[in-house]
């Protein structure tokens, strides 16, 4: 398809500027890169045609100086010397451009040559290119040549160039370079534009740089001409209306009688007219050569850069200079670019196509525009860019605003839901489209009645509907946050909010109680953006820094809904107090209140109803959100700083009572029955420790000893085998907070009684026994919440609770038994690393296993911290280290964190640490399949676990070296280990851990390594057999040769073939093999409560493996020299 041109009327040759005359001689006397000779590019011919072959005028325009015969400059001087005025001062970032260009065209006019070569010279100075274009060259070259040259001495250190640097210099530069360019055609638009020498030269020159395979010139001479163009079109658009205004005075003085004409006034519009006619062609002459010459190659060039600059000033021409591109033939450009790869161009698109649709004239004549390639700006409102998604859905409020009838519902239903994005520049662009689509028009129509309140209502209505059939109700705070910029006030429209949800409603004419829910929730998602003024969490990362101005007008807004809402509240509790999806988002809207307007505006009265309806709430609901809320509610307001504390202590005080009292009395009847036959009486005990544990967590209730009586009965359900959830979980969680406010106590005040010490210690170290006895036996919902109060309790009362001047309290840190740290690790194996639990259940949806995966990550976190915190012994992270890559997807990134933690706390320890995680898994796996696993996928994820380990130690070698060297000896000490059991012929059935320990082989000093390579051999002397020669096991040789320098290699290898026979199962072994590592490291038992089935190792003993192919013995030789070039490059 051709390019759209304007009409040109076809004048005789006439002469030419040098730079438009040298592109158009001797075309096949220059080869530019990359092409044969006698090449011209189809670009240099087309602007050759529209630019180098015009008429010469006749006469001169009237008006226009005469030009004056200035002195040619020589090749050295400044015209020639690279344009280094101009460049320098663009560089400098002078802010006036207006007297560079000035000062040049002083120059230029006194000299149209040289200026003409300067002009040239600061344009290749922008391309980044230390060539310089003079007299000479412009007289005897054409622009293939000119250009050739300039490639050639480019000289390029690296990619980069000014246009394409980031620093805040350079981008100076390119602003100063476009604004230049439109100055010098501001300055020039009335004489030097139409000289026929200036502009037909640079744009030939240009255009044949925009052509170049040098990414430079083309990116530089493509932003050049587009702002040239864009200039040119400004001047087009002034001398267009400059003509029509001369054509109306004409038709204006024509239309008089006879006797009222002027003496030759007619004849001075008739010229005046044909002047501005004539510049208009050659204004339109000079633009259609940039078009032809520079855009329709440029446009889809390989550079995105580039192709962004080609659509964005288009748009701006098409935009101001409708008469002339708002045409189809210019429009396509743009809609084919819709579709590029590159999200920079596609957001260019976008932006030019709103300058066009902003307004309702240019926006009428784009139906052809719009019915062509509307599905593809609907479809990217899910671009996979968040910055092209929202200039879509902006462009499309545009289009809705500004062209009736063109989006479809369907359209608009594939932006509605974009207002729960977590973008929230896309959300926001939603929700206006969302209000000015939905919302808008019947709410504008009931406004301009003249009744403000009603155009609320009827926007609630619409909203509701909107929010309901969405299906997202968890979200209100996301669509609030959406609507906020567009349709704040309607939002906190406060008075008519409260009055749809106070008002009777009737079955007919009601919200009803869905709707009811909803407008709560949007209630006091408004409430929470108007005192907050932050986006809900997901749409932005920060803290987000308020203003002096900001936080004043929270502050008044906070005081305002206290206002309003202090005396509708307790009305508003007392109607939905029975539900509880609706009255725990009442009294979360609390938060947001000026609560000292209780006590200035002496309303305490209406503080009294809250309260009882408060008490109320909890006596009601056994829910957990709504029984937290409530505790956060009346923390709200228990502070001793306000007027009214005393009344809400009173308040709290019976409540308290009220559960105290019941909670004694149930206690006391079904510590005397059997839990089992009293289901209400359980049910009813259930929930009042709910309530009492959710207010023991915001609220010090010790006056109340809820301590005592939750452990009696704790210890009496767990000894009659009667534990139920229902009752278990909450006096755990009581026993717990109650034991946490007396630990505030005691390092809140003064110094503490020495017998409160030793009472609250008893009081812990009783409690971690209950908690203890219930990691076993027990429903795992119970011993999930056990091991997590636990972690938390031995993290409280750990090591660290002496630290802040609070020595005092040493007497409370708690130590952790053995057995309890078995017992811990043991819960981990089985709730956290076990099989059946981590696997994806197809059975279940995504949501719950999200939930589970949550969970477990809470518990192995709970643990971790015990570990890293010094509550458990380093060694007891070995149970964890060893599932780093097995459950790498899961909880690679807490076993990560704790091996970088642990390693700062002691390094040889931790040395110790991951070798005994690896001595475990190989005996797990020897007693599960047998000495012959070594060749399994087993041992071979084993050993990739040993090379992460490796990893760990990083390139420290020096502070390494004392850790890896205790590492690599422990490790000797265990291969060479010989089994507990009565059957001597079993033999050294760990010395494949060699292979294991050949990994961290790279991370040794040469001197480490010699002095391993001699304990190497004394430690294994005992097992050689009294032979002279040294056995050739491929373990021993593979570690030896890890140990070896690189040229002792060859000397290692066995001249012989053979291969060490595979353990068979056919010998029995019995015992347990010892995982001790000569270390002071004690090696834990299994420590799972799972049973496991132990299987016996078998096989012949070491010594007897000499059968073998040789050939099976080539490819075991293959597996022992290959780990170590891995190894090297591993280092490398």
């Amino acid at each position: 398809m051709s390019p759209p041109s304007m009409p040109l009327r076809r004048r005789p040759a006439r002469p030419r500027s040098p730079a438009a005359a040298s592109s158009s001689s001797s075309a096949g006397s220059a080869t530019p890169p990359g092409r044969g000779a006698g090449w011209i590019s189809d670009s240099e011919v087309e602007a050759e045609a529209a630019v180098g072959r015009r008429a010469k005028r006749p006469t001169r325009r009237r008006g226009s100086p005469v030009p004056k015969r200035a002195r040619p400059r020589a090749s050295g001087e400044a015209g020639s010397a690279g344009g280094l005025g101009l460049f320098e001062a663009l560089k400098a970032g002078r802010s006036a451009l207006e007297p560079v260009v000035d000062e040049w065209l002083e120059g230029y006019q006194e000299d149209r040559a040289g200026g003409f070569v300067e002009l040239l010279n600061f344009v290749v100075r922008a391309c980044g290119c230390r060539g310089a274009v003079t007299l000479e060259m412009l007289g005897r070259l054409q622009n293939s040549e000119i250009i050739k040259g300039l490639t050639e001495a480019f000289e390029e250190d690296s990619a980069e160039y000014p246009l394409l640097l980031n620093t805040p210099t350079w981008r100076r530069f390119r602003a100063g370079f476009c604004e230049f360019i439109t100055v010098l055609v501001c300055r020039t638009q009335h004489n030097v534009v139409y000289d026929e020498y200036l502009m037909d030269g640079l744009i030939a020159f240009l255009t044949g740089l925009s052509d170049s395979q040098v990414r430079a010139f083309r990116h530089t001479s493509t932003l050049a001409a587009m702002k040239l163009m864009t200039a040119l079109v400004h001047v087009a658009l002034s001398v267009s209306l400059q003509k029509d205004n001369a054509q109306r005075q004409y038709e204006t003085e024509r239309a008089k009688g006879l006797g009222c004409w002027a003496p030759g006034k007619l004849e001075g519009l008739l010229e005046k007219h044909k002047e501005f006619q004539e510049k208009q062609e050659e204004l339109e002459t000079l633009m259609n050569a940039l078009f032809k010459g520079v855009f329709v190659h440029r446009y889809r060039d390989l550079i995105p850069e580039i192709r962004a600059i080609c659509i964005g000033e288009m748009g701006q021409w098409i935009q101001h200079y409708t008469a002339s591109f708002l045409t189809d033939g210019y429009l396509k450009y743009i809609g084919w670019t819709l579709h590029d790869k590159q999200g920079e161009v596609r957001l260019g698109c976008l932006l030019a196509l709103q300058g066009l649709y902003c307004s309702p004239e240019t926006a009428s004549q784009m139906e052809l525009f719009t019915s062509r390639f509307k599905e593809r700006i609907v479809s990217m409102v899910l671009d996979k860019e968040p910055q092209v998604a929202t200039e879509a859905v902006r462009l499309l409020t545009l289009i809705l605003q500004n062209m009736d009838g063109a989006l479809t519902d369907a359209d608009c239903e594939r932006v509605f839901p974009l207002v729960y994005a977590s973008s929230r520049p896309l959300a926001a662009a939603a929700g206006g489209f969302l209000y000015r689509k939905f919302l808008a028009p019947k709410v504008d129509a009931r406004a301009k009645s003249g009744d403000r309140h009603e155009g609320t209502r009827v926007f609630l209505q619409l909203l509701l509907v909107f929010f309901i059939e969405s299906e997202f109700h968890d979200h209100a705070a996301y669509l609030v946050d959406s609507l906020w910029d567009c349709a704040s006030a309607l939002l906190k429209d406060w008075p008519v909010l409260t009055g749809l949800l106070l008002e009777e409603s009737s079955i007919e004419a009601g919200l009803g109680d869905l709707k009811e829910s909803s407008l709560i929730l949007i209630l006091v998602a408004s409430m929470r953006q108007a005192t907050e003024g932050h986006p809900p969490i997901g749409r932005f990362s920060g803290k987000k820094v308020f203003s002096a101005r900001e936080r004043k007008v929270q502050s008044e807004e906070r005081l305002r809904l206290a206002q309003h809402f202090v005396p509708l509240l307790p009305q508003l509790l007392a109607k939905f107090s029975a539900d509880a999806e609706k009255v725990g988002p009442l009294l979360e809207a609390l938060r947001y209140f000026d609560l000292t307007h209780y006590s200035s505006g002496r309303l305490e009265k209406y503080l009294d109803l809250l309260l009882s309806q408060l008490k109320e709430v909890v006596e009601k609901h056994t829910s957990s959100e709504v029984l937290e809320l409530a505790s956060q509610t009346l923390q709200l307001f228990c502070r001793t700083e306000f007027a009214f504390y005393s009344r809400v202590d009173f308040a709290r005080s019976c409540i308290m009572d009220y559960l105290a009292d019941k909670f004694q009395h149930e206690a006391t009847e079904l510590l005397q029955s059997s839990f089992s036959e009293e289901e209400e009486e359980v049910y009813s005990m259930a929930t009042t420790l709910r309530r009492i544990a959710f207010f023991h967590s915001a609220h010090d209730l010790t006056p109340w000893r809820f301590f005592e009586p939750c452990v009696r009965l704790l210890r009496h359900l767990l000894n009659t085998g009667e534990a139920c959830e229902q009752v278990v979980i909450p006096a755990m969680t009581c026993a717990h907070f109650s034991l946490l406010w007396e630990l505030s106590h005691c390092s809140a005040g003064a110094l503490p009684d020495q017998q409160h010490l030793l009472s609250l210690k008893d009081k812990v170290a009783a409690f971690c026994s209950l908690c203890q006895s219930c990691l076993m036996d027990m429903e795992p919902c119970i011993q999930k919440q056990a091991f997590v109060l636990l972690s938390d309790l031995l993290l409280i009362f750990g090591p660290q609770l002496t630290d802040g001047g609070h020595s005092v309290l040493q007497e409370l840190v708690y130590h952790p038994e053995s057995a309890l740290q078995s017992q811990l690790a043991g819960f981990l194996m089985d709730h956290v690393f076990n099989h059946s639990q981590a696997q994806d259940d197809d059975s279940e949806n995504g949501e719950l296993q999200v939930e589970q995966l949550h969970q477990r990550r809470n518990l192995l976190s709970g643990f971790c911290k015990l570990v890293v915190y010094g509550v458990l012994e380093l060694s007891a992270a070995s149970d964890v280290f060893k599932y780093y890559s097995k459950f790498y997807d899961d909880y690679g990134d807490i076993i990560k964190e704790t091996l970088n933690q642990t390693r700062q706390i002691d390094r040889i320890e931790w040395a110790h640490t991951l070798l005994l995680s690896l001595q475990q898994l190989l005996t797990q796996l020897f007693l599960e399949e047998g000495p012959g696993a070594t060749d399994s996928a087993a041992f071979l994820d084993i050993r990739d676990l040993a090379r992460r380990f490796s990893l760990l130690f990083g390139l420290h070698q020096l502070q390494n070296r004392p850790a890896l060297v205790a590492l690599h000896k422990d490790g000797i000490k265990f291969a060479f280990e010989e089994p507990a059991s009565p059957n001597p012929s079993l033999g050294l059935i760990n010395l494949p851990f060699l292979e294991l320990l050949s990994e961290f082989s790279p991370r040794l000093l040469p001197p480490d390594k010699a002095l391993l390579l001699a304990y190497l051999k004394k430690t294994g002397q005992a097992h050689f057999s009294g032979s002279r020669d040294e056995p050739r096991w491929p373990s021993l040789l593979l570690y030896r040769h890890s140990l070896s320098p690189q040229q002792e290699a060859e000397a290692l290898q066995p001249r012989k073939a053979s291969k060490r026979r595979h353990l068979s199962g056919s010998s029995e072994h019995s015992g347990s093999t010892s995982l001790a590592s000569g270390s002071h490291l004690q090696t834990p038992l299994l420590t799972s409560t799972a049973l496991r089935v132990k299987r016996q190792l078998t096989g012949p003993p070491l010594e007897m493996e000499s059968s073998g192919s040789e050939a099976e013995f080539a490819q075991r030789l293959h597996l022992i020299e290959e780990p170590e070039n891995s190894q090297e490059r591993e280092v490398s």
